[in-house]
């Protein structure tokens, strides 16, 4: 065990004590306070009278369950999962390791299905796996465009609440901003967005986080490492020279730093290091010297990191979703996570599942960010297909 980590751990932060409140159904349910002296911080999430720890746990490609539960003893308290995760199983393993505290965390889980049905279908396979008869937050996942939301995915989540198995409906999306946020707020329907946000793409999100505060929304940020790449496998000078610069401490503190406006963020953490670094992100103000840090990692990243400015739409004369492709390709070389990205392009239609970059002459698809498309296209393709 590292020095630095055994000493940050040692120190203790406090778990707040807690109180109970009600839920929607009327049942007496657990929250954290506003924290005493020296206790971790806390940040409201929107009008939904959460409390939530500003570092939150996103649990997506954590296997260590020791980690989940070594962070909830320290105080973080509000874990994120979702029914498709590690093919169902992050779910069952993020309930056993959380199982002692239930009540006084806040919980959120996810589908990705297209139906009312489908989607109550998952939110009871959920609670099951989780172990618990409600969620706090259900999010509607991974939406790109406003159509998706639907009437009836959204009658799926009020009658969740109305029986008592959520407590907040939520809507997350990885890109099409422009699209998405608009339509989640002027439908009035939802609790929570579940937003990319990282300094990468801070000027397409921002002005629509600013939206969904003002009407009362809460705003919880996902995807803020820009691509991962710390968990890059072992020896890869891509992430031996960003762990070296701290360009990921400097990406979770940029989230939390003055003048943002989300509530909380998830970032991934598969040990006990990283949870050790991102507990640092809130105590430890953003600096000139990170802003550097972090222009010097974009630079790096440009020709990998797609920033879901919607601009490829409908380039591509096959039909090949490339904001997705290159997510799928980031999620093996950046988060080291080959069986996730593996699983999502496996969930593709056939035809799309078939077409090979090689076999044009050139590409059609020119990333006005700088992504180097037909390569980041071949390699998922090489990875996966």
């Amino acid at each position: 065990m590292k020095s630095s980590r055994r000493n940050f751990l040692a120190a203790g932060i406090a778990l707040p004590a807690v109180t109970t409140f009600a839920n929607v159904s009327g049942t007496a349910r657990m929250e954290p306070p506003a924290p005493a002296a020296g206790a971790m911080p806390l940040r409201k999430l929107g009008k939904t009278g959460l409390s939530v720890t500003p570092v939150a746990f996103g649990c997506m490609i954590t296997s260590d369950a020791s980690v989940i539960e070594k962070a909830a003893d320290l105080g973080i308290n509000y874990f994120d999962t979702a029914r498709g995760y590690q093919s169902g199983n992050n779910e069952r393993m993020v309930g056993a390791a959380l199982k002692s505290k239930r009540k006084q965390l806040v919980i959120s889980t996810k589908s990705h299905a297209g139906t009312k049905e489908a989607a109550l279908a998952d939110l009871d396979t959920s609670l099951k796996e989780i172990g618990t008869d409600y969620v706090d937050i259900w999010y509607l996942h991974a939406k790109t465009k406003a159509e998706q939301i639907t009437d009836e995915l959204m009658e799926a989540q009020r009658i969740a609440k109305q029986q008592g198995k959520i407590r907040f409906a939520g809507v997350s999306t990885h890109g099409g901003f422009d699209s998405v946020f608009p339509a989640a707020i002027g439908k009035k329907h939802f609790d929570v967005i579940l937003t990319s946000y990282n300094f990468a793409i801070a000027d397409q999100v921002e002005k629509h986080i600013a939206a969904a505060k003002a009407a009362g929304i809460g705003v919880v940020a996902m995807k803020v490492m820009a691509g991962g790449f710390r968990t890059n496998r072992e020896g890869s000078p891509v992430r031996e020279k960003l762990n070296r610069e701290g360009a990921f401490l400097a990406a979770l503190k940029w989230c939390l730093r003055s003048g943002s406006q989300v509530d909380t963020t998830i970032p991934s953490m598969t040990d006990m290091d990283q949870l050790d670094e991102n507990l640092k992100a809130m105590t430890v103000p953003f600096s000139d010297a990170d802003t550097s840090v972090l222009a010097a990692q974009l630079r790096g990243i440009t020709p990998m990191y797609c920033r879901a400015c919607g601009g490829c739409e409908g380039q591509c004369p096959k039909g090949l979703p490339v904001p997705e492709l290159v997510r799928f390709a980031m999620y093996s070389d950046g988060y080291g996570q080959f069986a996730l990205g593996r699983e999502n392009f496996l969930a593709l239609p056939q035809e799309v599942r078939a077409v090979r970059c090689s076999d044009c002459s050139e590409c059609a698809v020119q990333c006005r960010n700088g992504v180097h498309v037909a390569a980041r296209l071949t390699r998922a393709q090489e990875l996966y297909a």
